[in-house]
């Protein structure tokens, strides 16, 4: 038998500091009232896709849905925005499904810093000189010397993003992978990047560190000269976004692929 639609009774609204965006807060807020977002049974964000990566990372490890709504300047992770009947089109939305990856990262201080990203987690070099890594799968040195100016590892849900402008392949939502894709690669200079089973851990060492220093980012979360960073999808952590009917992330990462 088909589910019945879901009904969300306390829902609250954020939005992007985009004078758009607070002008549509306001007038939600009116309509149809405000809840505290630590108290809500689904969060609406009113924004681009920065907003809603802030979002997910604010709500990262609760099980509040979040319902995105293009209000911003990208919105590829979000729905259409439509001011009318928010409570009809929340009930009637699908779930989408996510995992975060984890980065340890270790800098040439001696610290670690450990953070989660929805998207990437990225090393870009910090100079002039182009970066020298050293990749590893699950402990096994696959690549002894990557020169280049940086390296990402991507989820499936951030395929679509700086890991496509990097020529990095799209990967289905679903599937149990994640993109590894060298940034303009000078040596090997054809290595294009490889596709990772989910379950592994991929260990960036930075060569020459001194003369070649690098910074590693999760998401909006960076580390300055860093000696080495471990990254990992973060299983046990879900996050759940809300889409349409018809207009998935499924969806939009197939539109992507035959340029629809």
């Amino acid at each position: 038998m088909p589910q019945s639609p879901r009904r969300y009774d306390r829902i609250a609204f954020v939005a992007s500091q985009a004078s758009d965006a607070q002008a549509a807060l306001a007038r939600f807020q009116r309509r149809y009232g405000s809840t505290n977002p630590d108290d809500a049974d689904v969060v609406v964000a009113l924004g681009g896709d920065g907003l809603m990566l802030q979002t997910l990372h604010r709500f990262m490890g609760k099980a509040t849905p979040i319902y995105g709504m293009h209000c911003g300047s990208v919105g590829f992770l979000m729905n259409d925005f439509v001011e009318d009947d928010i409570v009809a089109r929340l009930a009637a939305a699908e779930p989408t499904c996510i995992h975060p990856l984890v980065m340890t990262a270790h800098d040439i201080a001696g610290r670690v810093l450990t953070a989660n990203a929805i998207n990437e987690v990225s090393l870009l070099r910090q100079s002039y000189q182009a970066a020298k890594l050293r990749i590893s799968v699950d402990g096994k040195v696959r690549l002894a010397e990557l020169i280049c100016d940086g390296i990402l590892v991507a989820t499936p849900a951030g395929s679509t993003a700086y890991n496509l402008s990097a020529h990095g392949p799209i990967l289905p939502l679903d599937s149990p992978l994640l993109a590894l894709t060298p940034l303009s690669a000078f040596r090997p200079r054809r290595w294009r990047g490889a596709i990772l089973p989910y379950r592994a851990e991929v260990g960036i060492e930075v060569l020459e560190a001194d003369k070649r220093p690098v910074s590693a980012a999760a998401d909006h979360v960076e580390v300055r000269s860093v000696l080495q960073v471990w990254v990992r999808m973060d299983l046990t952590t879900s996050l759940t976004m809300l889409f349409d009917p018809g207009h998935s992330l499924d969806e939009r990462i197939l539109r992507e692929q035959f340029g629809t």
